[in-house]
């Protein structure tokens, strides 16, 4: 069972920058893709990046150039670095584990952390 622990959120004017970092443990991190979910208010959780154990990387379009997704697998670490945010960005930010080495989409993803706040101030 893998664990999963988020951190970096916080309240951010419009524009800044913010990276989260999600350490993982339970199980070997190098093997499995892991991606990062976020959740705002009232709307459906959406897959906002996700890294394959590869390194090949995916985003949705809401955050393409703006947001990018590493690890480091020495640090059994994912992170989301996230630049020009904007007050739509704002959301619960969860790191997921992936079931395999790859994935195809949101279902491909099965352990979750407690999340984050990441509040964009207009």
């Amino acid at each position: 069972q893998v664990q999963l622990v988020e951190s970096g959120g916080g309240l951010v004017q419009a524009g800044g920058s913010l990276r989260l970092s999600c350490a993982a443990s339970g199980r070997t991190f190098s093997n499995y893709a892991m991606g990062w979910f976020r959740q705002a208010p009232g709307k459906q959780r959406e897959l906002v990046a996700a890294i394959t154990s590869g390194g090949n990387t995916d985003y949705a379009d809401s955050v393409k150039g703006r947001f990018t997704i590493s690890r480091d697998n020495a640090k059994n670490t994912v992170y989301l670095q996230m630049n020009s945010l904007k007050p739509e960005d704002t959301a619960v930010y969860s790191c997921a584990a992936g079931r395999r080495y790859y994935y195809t989409g949101p279902q491909d993803f099965g352990s979750w952390g407690q999340g984050t706040q990441v509040t964009v101030s207009s």
